[in-house]
């Protein structure tokens, strides 16, 4: 098939001058003869079809009668004896309607072909007897005028006419919408020996391919319709025979000049009516001496019948020009973008999750962000939103394991935990992933899909197959289904036409968490195209998918697929497993990634699957895996299992993956395989990843800007989730030391200059208050880099202000307000500078309550308070006084986003926790119960979900041989816990404290 440019590549391709499509000279037509054995054929199906018209009825006649009654029935027919003469009749009747049956669909074939007007059409209830006749019609005609206007002949009797119908494999790729491969599945699963074939065509393919290349570089390929010879007209499928090898790729040329404006002004409509004189665009890989192929060199071509292809040429182009607008464009078509409206102002829109903007943000706009430096950072991860939004919740998710789990720890070195500081490519990596991460694109999408899966549950029908998602510059998200599904539910929309369902931001934002399992757990993101973002379903692939490209370039793509697949916010569960990657993944995603050592242990693990995904399948039921993801058992199976074999497979391997991959749409399995060239058996989609970042797909008319996971940035964003491990944190083999990042002087003289007062109401003690337009973000920039005092890259603190983006200019003159509001110190240093990595840092004059409250903490347990009880009592009550609440308890609505990819949160609690328990301990060493009683309920009311404050209350409580004190305690806590219930270790401690507690409870409800 000739490569389709996108609007993109050819404009950027152009040449200045238009100029014709290049050709050579026309070779005169080669009528193919009618050989001996057509005329057999041909003679055998007029045998048989007087037989079957003509013989049957006479036999019937002269044999055995007229079977109906010369008379109207009477009631007496009712009494009769059924006797063998009876049952000979009834029998004679329905051979009689199936001799009526066969010769109407004869009739209709006949007329079908004599006339070359379309399609046949179908006789109801006919099936195979309609096949039958045509196939022998066909045979019949076949030395005829028109036997090539006829579908299959005779090598096709005994398929179904449903099946006879589907365009072959070839032709799908033609379909309208995106890549139309469901034909191509089916054939693909009706029978492993067809991929032995596939490779024994091995030549042929490389034929094919070295055809795209050729129309890549400008060279397409063209054939004229030749006039009459005697008996004989041209036609489509002979021409597809001739030149492709197999006749039934006809609609491969239909569909490439279907409704193009040909010489005499006409247009193809059916592909049985054609002219001559026509000119027909040919697939890449056609060939033989009576194609056209248009080089500059074409002396012997009339100037007229030149110009003719030139013009015809530029149909083709314009046609391709248009995206998805034709129907018959076979690519992935490219959604239609909604007009902007023109605002009233130049300010930019604000969704209703986003607050909106304040002074300072009137210039804001989101492609500045993109377009300006990056100062250093990873632009594969700042050009990754979906990406790095699910690392990012992937790493501070493992973050928060390892305090958990180091606050439950049974060494008490772990408590107190802090997560080390990434230093390095591990640091400018975090800070790409917090510039670049869309978390509200994340959540958009996965509630959009999820709605949609509930919508479609709530009135019964089934979830269409959808092949991508685009997500486009406005926020709008569109599905490009398999095939049409009918209209879809609301505040969805249909798009451009009936495989696209749109679904407008302003509308996603209404969609709640849905209780449904996830639809499309195997979209991933593979690069952008017009400023639209494509996910590809990789697990509704009818075949494998494969990528071709040096191995560096192919190793990048597979490890941004991997990542995201294992981080990304919208499937529930799923299988992901790798061979052939040079690096470990598995810290991404222990539950989910699996590395395989080479294709043995790939194949005996997928076929076991197979088999059993198959039978579980057909036991419960279902058609596919989407079917099944809508019933009851939704949220417990059907998760997909998607193989990215990165290692380029031997000829026999490959064979046995496309066998397994065959099925594999249905069953929810993807392969992403690499491939040094591009003939690979069994892929269904081909794509090529270029050393300039470019993602081609050439026969599915896809161009995008390819989204990579370099190997620099994916160890870097390994090592991040490594370090991360509980069993590597503080206390762990090869762990960093338990030591709070900024420790500050408590004593008298090391009163700050400026102090934050972050832990409750923000306050700030040593500043005058600012301007009260800049005041909200000056306070927010302050807050952000109090929480970091290792530094906060510039794009960092952009990006946590304006989330949407902001300008250069913008941005530099915060920064500048920031300093000059901080100012300088006595010896006139300024208090915020930037160090050799160009991070902007603090002075250490200028100090925070959380600063403060870590390192008396840090001092009580690890300094001073281990070897003197009275100053351990001492700082810990210091330290407990500092805490007023939860972390900036009074922000404004809208504002301190970036919060969400923090894990102060879960920080502050376990560190006043730990805070209370050890004053409560101090307190309980010398038999104070009530003080010990006092110092946790103040922790409590900063971590209330802390279970080991409780059980410290409990036994505080019980120490003051109060137990009514201490069943109203148990009360309070059956309270608190609500249907769920007391945690097992509660349980077991009031069992152990207050044995009668149940009773207690139940009598005070």
């Amino acid at each position: 098939m000739p490569r389709r440019r996108t609007s993109s590549s050819s404009s950027s391709t152009a040449p200045s001058a238009p100029s014709a499509p290049r050709n050579r000279t026309p070779q005169p037509v080669r009528v193919r003869r009618r050989s001996f054995g057509d005329f057999v054929k041909a003679f055998l199906a007029f045998a048989v079809l007087l037989v079957l018209v003509v013989g049957v009825p006479l036999a019937l006649a002269t044999q055995i009668g007229w079977p109906f009654p010369d008379g109207a029935p009477g009631l007496d027919w009712l009494q009769r004896e059924i006797t063998v003469h009876t049952f000979l009749s009834i029998l004679t009747v329905v051979v009689w309607l199936a001799w009526a049956q066969f010769t109407a669909c004869v009739l209709v074939e006949v007329r079908a072909a004599v006339s070359g007007v379309g399609v046949p059409g179908r006789v109801p209830g006919s099936g195979p007897s309609q096949l039958l006749a045509r196939q022998l019609v066909a045979a019949l005609l076949l030395v005829g005028a028109t036997a090539a206007s006829l579908t299959p002949g005779l090598s096709q009797l005994g398929q179904s006419l449903e099946g006879n119908q589907k365009p072959a494999v070839a032709a799908a790729q033609q379909t309208p919408g995106l890549f139309a491969q469901q034909q191509q599945q089916e054939q693909a699963a009706a029978t492993a020996g067809a991929l032995a074939e596939q490779a024994g065509q091995a030549g042929q393919s490389a034929a094919r391919a070295d055809g795209g290349a050729a129309a890549a570089h400008g060279d397409t390929k063209y054939y004229r319709i030749q006039p009459p010879e005697g008996r004989h007209h041209d036609s489509l499928w002979e021409v597809a025979e001739r030149h492709l090898g197999d006749g039934r790729r006809y609609k491969e040329i239909f569909e490439l000049n279907k409704d193009r404006v040909q010489p005499d002004g006409s247009r193809l409509s059916e592909a049985s009516l054609i002219r001559p004189g026509w000119i027909m665009e040919m697939p890449g890989d056609a060939r033989g001496g009576e194609l056209v192929e248009m080089p500059d060199e074409a002396p012997s071509v009339s100037e007229q019948v030149r110009q003719q292809i030139s013009d015809y040429a530029r149909t083709g182009d314009h046609a391709q020009g248009g995206g998805a607008q034709g129907g018959g464009d076979a690519r992935v078509s490219l959604p239609e973008q909604r007009p902007a409206p023109t605002p009233a102002n130049p300010v930019t829109p604000v969704t209703p999750a986003t607050p909106a903007p304040s002074a300072g943000q009137e210039h804001a706009a989101p492609a500045a962000g993109r377009a300006e430096d990056s100062f250093g950072l990873s632009e594969a991860l700042l050009a990754a939103p979906l990406l790095a939004a699910g690392l990012l919740g992937a790493l501070g998710r493992r973050r928060r394991q390892a305090l958990w789990q180091s606050a439950l720890g049974a060494v008490g070195g772990r408590r107190g935990m802090e997560p080390p500081t990434p230093t390095g490519d591990a640091q400018d990596v975090q800070d790409a992933l917090l510039v670049g991460a869309d978390p509200e694109g994340v959540r958009l999408l996965d509630r959009s899909l999820r709605g949609l899966a509930a919508s479609l549950a709530a009135e019964s029908r089934p979830l269409p197959v959808v092949y991508a998602a685009w997500m486009s510059g406005d926020g709008d998200l569109h599905l490009q289904l398999a095939q049409p599904a009918g209209k879809p539910p609301s505040p969805w929309q249909q798009g451009q036409d009936q495989t696209f369902w749109m679904l407008a931001r302003s509308d996603a934002g209404g969609y709640e968490d849905a209780e449904t399992a996830a639809p499309y757990p195997g979209l991933v993101s593979l690069g952008t195209m017009d400023d639209s973002r494509l996910l590809l379903n990789l697990e509704a692939v009818p075949g494998i998918v494969s990528l071709s490209g040096t191995e560096a370039d192919r190793a990048a793509v597979f490890a941004s697929v991997a990542a995201e697949l294992a981080t990304n916010g919208w499937s529930d569960r799923m299988t992901i497993t790798l061979v052939g990657f040079g690096d470990d993944l598995t810290p991404l995603a222990p539950n989910r990634i699996r590395h395989l050592d080479g294709f043995e242990d790939l194949f005996e693990t997928m076929s076991a699957e197979t088999r059993q995904r198959r039978g579980a399948l057909g036991a419960a039921g279902h058609d596919s895996v989407l079917t099944g993801r809508t019933g009851p058992a939704q949220h417990t199976r059907w998760a997909p299992h998607l193989v990215l074999l990165a290692a380029q497979p031997s000829d026999e391997e490959a064979l046995q993956l496309a066998e397994l991959a065959a099925d594999a749409g249905r069953l929810g399995i993807g392969y992403l395989v690499g491939t040094e060239g591009t003939d690979l058996p069994g892929a269904a989609w081909e794509m090529e990843i270029t050393g300039a970042g470019r993602l081609l797909a050439p026969l599915l008319g896809l161009e995008l800007e390819a989204q990579l996971l370099p190997t620099a940035q994916q160890r870097a964003v390994v090592e991040l989730f490594t370090d991360a491990d509980p069993e590597r944190g503080p206390g762990g083999p090869g762990g960093p030391a338990n030591t709070p990042p900024f420790l500050v002087d408590i004593s008298e003289q090391g009163r700050p200059a400026v102090y934050a007062r972050l832990v409750g109401p923000y306050e700030i003690i040593g500043l005058d208050a600012p301007d009260g337009e800049r005041s909200v973000l000056l306070h927010e920039a302050l807050a952000l880099l109090l929480l970091h005092r290792e530094g906060v890259h510039p794009r960092v603190l952009s990006s946590a202000l304006w989330p949407r983006g902001v300008t250069a200019d913008v941005r530099d003159a915060l920064m500048e307000r920031l300093r000059a509001w901080l100012g300088t110190d006595t010896d006139g240093t300024p208090r915020l500078t930037t160090d050799a990595t160009g991070r902007l840092t603090l002075a250490k004059s200028v100090v925070s309550d959380l600063d403060v409250l870590r390192s008396l903490y840090h001092e009580a347990t690890q300094g001073r308070g281990v070897d003197s009880r009275q100053v351990r009592g001492r700082l810990l009550t210091d330290a407990l006084v500092l805490v007023r609440g939860p972390l900036l308890a009074d922000r404004p609505e809208g504002r301190y986003r970036w919060l969400t990819h923090e894990i102060v949160d879960a920080q502050l609690p376990l560190l006043v926790a730990d805070t209370g328990l050890a004053l409560s301990g101090f307190h309980l060493e010398k038999d104070r119960a009530e003080k010990a009683i006092e110092a946790l309920n103040a922790a409590l009311r900063t971590a209330p979900a802390d279970e080991r404050l409780w059980h410290e209350l409990l036994r505080a409580t019980h120490s003051t041989d109060d137990p009514d004190r201490l069943r109203a305690l148990a009360a309070d806590l059956v309270d608190r816990s609500g249907a769920r219930g007391l945690p097992p270790r509660t349980e077991a401690l009031l069992d152990e404290l207050l044995p009668a507690w149940r009773e207690g409870v139940a009598a005070t409800g």
